[in-house]
């Protein structure tokens, strides 16, 4: 905005001074000189104040130098006045950008070579802007200059430390690269004003055939755990089948132990019914008459002395 109204205005004074030259009573343009007498000291002023003025954008800041020479203050985002209007501005990007390096390759202990893909989040540091103009330029000349080279070489030699390529698919070996380029790359890169915010190594890519013995190693380890849950599975119902039998055999057992104890109950109260009815008479009588086989006893002899003849009749 601006820049807009201090372009207007120099074309405003640049206009009057025209008039008021090169105008002359009487011509078109010398109708004008009235009016650009009027506005020709409003506009030189509004021209001079406009640029005493600087504004600089949300996430940026603002260097300026004079006659070449860096100004080390620096301006943060947010209006500005009153400015050097003779100086000259440089601005710089201070919000989070990634850098992308993609299919690095990558050489490991085996001397074979895989390829990363890997994205650096940084951002320039604001309080450093005078510093990077006056050692290496612009925002993205310190990138090319400093980081580029720098993170190409480092990765190299964190690739060396892993023994075998296949190892470059551990979660852990990942990690720890992440951990030791970060911490390489700040102690790189913070003195010259880039703030390092994160890697992150993504899509690592083996030699062919050593992803193709990985993957059949992962496959080979699938079907191994598959059939050990196989195993836990068919043990387990085992298991419950056996805890179900011991059950129902311990249920039966239970059982049998009722029923003998119910016989034993009623065999002790029969025995007890039946020595207390033998100790009684009207139970003797019954057992007598039991064993009557319905034939009445034979007397002989005489009127005064009858005998019984007890033998059986045929």
């Amino acid at each position: 905005m601006f820049q807009n109204i201090q372009l207007i205005a120099i074309i405003a004074v640049i206009a009057s001074i025209i008039v008021l030259v090169i105008g002359r009573q009487g011509s078109p343009i010398g109708a004008f000189r009235g009016l650009a007498k009027t506005i020709v000291a409003p506009a030189l002023l509004v021209f001079i104040a406009l640029f005493c003025v600087q504004q600089v954008p949300a996430g940026h800041v603002k260097v300026a130098t004079l006659f070449g020479k860096v100004q080390d203050n620096v301006y943060a985002e947010g209006l500005h006045f009153p400015v050097n209007p003779l100086y000259a501005w440089n601005e710089y990007d201070v919000r989070q950008k990634t850098l992308k390096f993609d299919k690095m390759g990558v050489p490991s202990q085996d001397q074979l070579i895989s390829h990363f893909d890997v994205s650096l989040q940084y951002r320039l540091m604001g309080s450093r802007a005078p510093e990077v103009k006056k050692n290496t330029g612009t925002a993205n000349d310190v990138v090319q200059i400093h980081v580029v080279p720098y993170f190409r070489s480092l990765i190299r030699e964190q690739g060396k430390t892993v023994a075998n390529a296949e190892e470059f698919y551990s979660e852990s070996v990942q990690n720890r690269m992440q951990v030791e380029m970060m911490q390489a790359l700040t102690n790189k890169l913070e003195p010259i004003g880039i703030e390092m915010q994160g890697i992150l190594i993504r899509n690592v890519k083996l030699p062919p055939f050593i992803a193709t013995a990985v993957e059949d190693k992962k496959r080979r380890e699938q079907e191994a755990e598959k059939q050990k849950a196989e195993l836990k599975r068919f043990t387990t119902e085992q298991e419950q089948k056996i805890a179900t039998a011991n059950a129902e055999f311990e249920a039966a057992k239970l059982e049998e132990q009722k029923i003998r104890l119910l016989a034993d109950a009623e065999a002790y109260k029969i025995e007890k019914i039946n020595k207390a009815a033998q100790q009684s008479p009207a139970y003797i009588q019954l057992k007598q008459i039991e064993a009557w086989n319905g034939i009445l006893p034979k007397y002989v002899g005489g009127e005064n002395m009858p005998i019984l003849d007890l033998r059986a009749n045929n």
